[in-house]
């Protein structure tokens, strides 16, 4: 059983245990260096964002997703990312924590919800798509933190 609730500070040192791990593995994320906790409750503290994570009956945390403002996407758009702990995707996981983060970008005043992925990320295109996201914009030979080249397909879901 998965519950879903908000995340806090107090969660951001298991949050950014599970993200490295993804970083770890690599070819999911275009995030290439480790995260701190204190980089998390930065990244929490910016207005108009929401984080949910997925924890199960024993309180481990299963996965999470937020969303935060971006100042490169349309206006009334919402940038969000979502993180699965690896080895258990494909379990509803990233489906629950969607509907906790449709109802927040609601509320939040936001019309649409804009998703960047790794082009090679088939996993991560795969939920999106599934959640109902529409191809947006294709962004060839983007360069990451570490120097990779990778092409992203930017999605979008209108609320």
């Amino acid at each position: 059983m998965i519950h879903i609730r908000r995340a806090g500070a107090l969660d951001t040192r298991a949050l950014a245990e599970l993200l490295n791990a993804i970083i770890a593995k690599g070819g999911t994320t275009a995030m290439v260096s480790p995260v701190t906790a204190r980089e998390l409750q930065g990244w929490m503290a910016t207005p108009d964002s929401a984080w949910h994570l997925a924890e199960d009956e024993s309180g481990r945390i299963k996965g999470f997703q937020y969303i935060e403002p971006h100042p490169d996407l349309p206006e009334g758009g919402v940038d969000v990312a979502t993180f699965v702990r690896v080895g258990e995707t494909g379990f509803g996981i990233g489906s629950a924590l969607f509907e906790q983060t449709k109802t927040a970008a609601r509320d939040l005043g936001y019309a649409h919800i804009h998703a960047i992925i790794r082009a090679d990320n088939s996993g991560g295109l795969t939920y999106y798509q599934s959640r109902g996201f529409e191809d947006f914009r294709r962004l060839p030979n983007c360069t990451l933190a570490d120097g990779t080249r990778v092409d992203k397909i930017w999605k979008r879901f209108e609320l």
